[in-house]
């Protein structure tokens, strides 16, 4: 199981996620999650929206607890909108152009699960991706080929129905290949206005996923927390896990959600995957 964290807001230094809470992503990278028998030890990425067109990313190979680059350019970069990962691979190889985020154009994209038989069902898949998106395609993760058939099946112009789409399709795959439950995820994806996420499973158990409160409710449920005293009211944080202990903080995102978190009102809407 990866693990990975969104951010939305005014900007921040990412170490204030990465490395400052008691259980930051960083923390998580080095211990077992439940049913898990390896840590987070597959390599490691942090994507950020700045003054570019384009997101930064910054990725290795190496795992996340003992890059001093990363913590060096985490505790550099201000940001108000980026995405962190801490991979454990389900089969593929350790090498860095398999490490999230994914780029595409203004996308960045993040993903915790797995394809069930993805060694059978690899080459259907890619040749489903529109041949136009194809050539950028670095790794061999099941990962970055979804977010290349998201992309394929509309992404750009419809976040949550591109992503519907994409799992329908790996599903529909899946199971005339003899997969019982072919699809595990949740995923992170941002064009730099938004974030959205999303929290699926062909099963019955879906890898969990939490969004932070209202920073202004907890502000006043917490007035002397100095943690929360420069986060904007727009702040939002979307984990893996929690990162600290603190009562009302965190909501458990339930299976078979989408979230779109903006400026103004965030959404939280059904995900019904269908096959395009």
């Amino acid at each position: 199981m990866c693990r990975w964290l969104g951010y939305f807001g005014d900007p921040i230094r990412p170490e204030e996620l990465l490395y400052q809470p008691a259980r930051s992503l960083i923390e998580q990278s080095k211990r077992h999650g439940p049913g898990l028998s390896a840590a987070n030890a597959d390599g490691h990425g942090l994507g950020w929206y700045g003054t570019a067109d384009t997101p930064g990313l910054f990725r290795s190979a190496s795992p996340a607890w003992g890059d001093r680059n990363l913590r060096e350019v985490s505790a550099q970069i201000s940001s108000p909108l980026f995405l962190a990962h801490v991979r454990a691979s389900t089969g593929t190889p350790v090498q860095q152009t398999n490490c999230h985020p994914f780029r595409h154009g203004q996308w960045m994209f993040v993903h915790n699960g797995f394809i069930d038989a993805y060694d059978r069902l690899r080459r259907d898949l890619l040749l489903r991706v529109d041949p136009k998106l194809f050539p950028g395609i670095e790794g061999t993760t099941d990962s970055e080929l979804m977010f290349y058939l998201a992309l394929t099946f509309g992404l750009a112009d419809d976040p949550v129905g591109g992503l519907e789409r994409m799992a329908g399709f790996i599903e529909a795959e899946g199971r005339r290949a003899g997969s019982e439950h072919p699809l595990q995820m949740t995923v992170g994806i941002s064009d730099g206005v938004r974030l959205y996420a999303a929290r699926y499973a062909s099963g019955m158990e879906a890898n969990t996923l939490y969004v932070s409160s209202s920073v202004r409710d907890l502000r006043l449920l917490y007035p002397a927390d100095e943690r929360l005293q420069h986060f904007s009211d727009e702040s939002r944080v979307i984990v893996s896990e929690p990162l600290v202990d603190l009562p009302g903080l965190w909501r458990e995102v339930p299976p078979g959600t989408a979230l779109v978190v903006q400026e103004g009102d965030d959404l939280e809407v059904p995900f019904h995957p269908y096959e395009p």
